[in-house]
């Protein structure tokens, strides 16, 4: 058993595993650089990422790594750090026969924890990550190729509906009293929102390009999906207006009397779109339950959200002459809790399996020192303290994404303001009759960030 052990850790350490996941929270690793994502002085942080990336969470670092050189203005290096990202779930896709090391790791991971699986994030993450280019795209001025990422994100919103919809006659077969309870209390805490897979904010951002890159028709469908959503944000219901009259569509009636009148540009005045980003997403949680036995010391661990969900502020924009208030477009700390909410079922499948293992090899050890004239077997002993001390809940999660994400249009007159979120200090933006002034700001609690681009 002994010699197992150490061929387990061995093998885990020729796959590439990433051995501070498996024994170290991730979300400690991560810390120290959202500490340094709250001060103005941060510059290149996302090169700590760099001799990360070809191990088995290379996936996680490589959003990590892109999010942060975004955050940092470095669109470019985002774009790089991004396609790695793409790329490695292309290559989860592309598998139709696991291979010698996928296997390893899975086998491992009966023995040890969940962390030793590689990481391949739930869908919001994988959808929000192709958004996410969308924008270095277009703030690098290639507007195209904005496109071609927002295509994409929409049409990975449908595909992982229907993967959720297949798995769920396995989730079915698995539920019991634990995964229902768990489930339930997870599905209170993410409050309405129903589906981690279905993002308004990012069809908000894929009808934004549309309109501002002239196929106003796709907009609308994208702007009505978002409103399917999200159905009360009023910057959104007054998109859906001002479309429909313009596109003469047969619900302008419906809307105009719902909404109220498209508002609408003069000659001399352009337009205003903000995206606010709110703080950071939330940190995954232990769960960990001592047991016994047959007399012998066991844990189980599962990642968890604690219910008492943060409440995120609208954003006040000054400096456009009244005050722009902005509404919030998504949540993403509550699709966070969704994704764990679906992946229960199968993790908690896991973790009955793990606590079998690792008492069917205390009963092994145990037996072997019985038949040795009941020495004290200090393997059986190393054994117990081991399945204790590896019993790390998967705490793993793109931590550098916001917790909320906000919107807000207006409309105002050419020229150059001096505008301020939530009365800090002002950005200075400029504003062009018949055309469109995108303001991406980014609060991470300490520090905001401003990004603009006239369209």
């Amino acid at each position: 058993m002994k010699q197992f052990l150490v061929a387990t850790l061995l093998s885990l350490s020729l796959s590439g595993c990433a051995f501070n996941s498996i024994f170290i929270n991730y979300p400690s690793q991560i810390a120290p650089i959202k500490a340094q994502l709250n001060s103005p002085t941060t510059t290149n942080s996302y090169l700590q990422f760099d001799d990360k990336l070809s191990g088995a969470d290379g996936l996680l670092y490589a959003q990590e790594a892109g999010r942060v050189a975004q955050l940092e203005g470095d669109f470019e290096a985002s774009k790089s750090y991004y396609a790695k990202a793409v790329a490695a779930y292309e290559k989860f896709d592309d598998k139709a026969v696991l291979s010698a090391s996928d296997l390893g790791a899975t086998a491992s991971s009966l023995f040890i924890n969940d962390n030793v699986i590689p990481y391949r994030g739930p869908g919001f993450e994988r959808i929000m990550l192709h958004q996410y280019q969308a924008l270095n795209y277009l703030f690098s001025g290639d507007a195209q190729g904005a496109l071609v990422e927002v295509r994409r994100s929409n049409e990975l919103q449908s595909l992982e509906q229907s993967r959720y919809q297949k798995s769920q006659k396995s989730v079915q077969s698995m539920a019991n009293g634990t995964i229902d309870n768990e489930m339930d209390r997870l599905a209170n805490a993410a409050g309405a929102t129903t589906s981690s897979f279905l993002n308004a904010y990012s069809y908000y951002t894929t009808g934004l390009l549309y309109e501002l890159l002239g196929q106003p028709n796709d907009a609308f469908i994208d702007y009505r999906k978002a409103a399917q959503i999200t159905p009360n944000n009023p910057y959104l219901q007054q998109d859906l207006v001002r479309l429909a009259q313009q596109l003469s569509m047969p619900q302008y009636d419906e809307f105009k009397r719902r909404w109220g009148e498209a508002k609408t540009a003069s000659k001399q005045q352009g337009q205003v779109v903000i995206l606010l980003e709110r703080g950071f997403v939330p940190e995954k949680q232990s769960l960990t339950v001592p047991f016994t036995i047959n007399g012998n010391w066991q844990t189980a661990s599962l990642a968890t959200y604690f219910p008492n969900r943060m409440a995120t502020k609208p954003g006040e924009i000054t400096g456009l002459g009244t005050v722009l208030t902005t509404a919030p477009i998504a949540s993403i700390d509550a699709l966070a809790i969704t994704a764990l909410k679906e992946d229960l079922p199968a993790t908690l499948f896991r973790q009955a399996a793990r606590v079998y293992a690792k008492s069917e090899m205390t009963k092994s050890v145990q037996s072997k020192s019985k038949q040795r004239n009941n020495e004290i077997d200090a393997v059986a002993i190393a054994m117990q303290i081991f399945n204790v001390v590896s019993e790390q809940a998967d705490r793993r999660s793109w931590l550098t994404l916001p917790r909320q994400a906000q919107i807000a249009r207006k409309y105002v007159s050419s020229g150059s303001y001096q505008i301020a979120l939530d009365q800090r200090a002002p950005q200075s933006i400029e504003v062009q009759s018949g055309k469109t002034t995108l303001i991406w700001i980014i609060d991470t609690g300490n520090y905001t960030r401003f990004y603009s681009i006239i369209i």
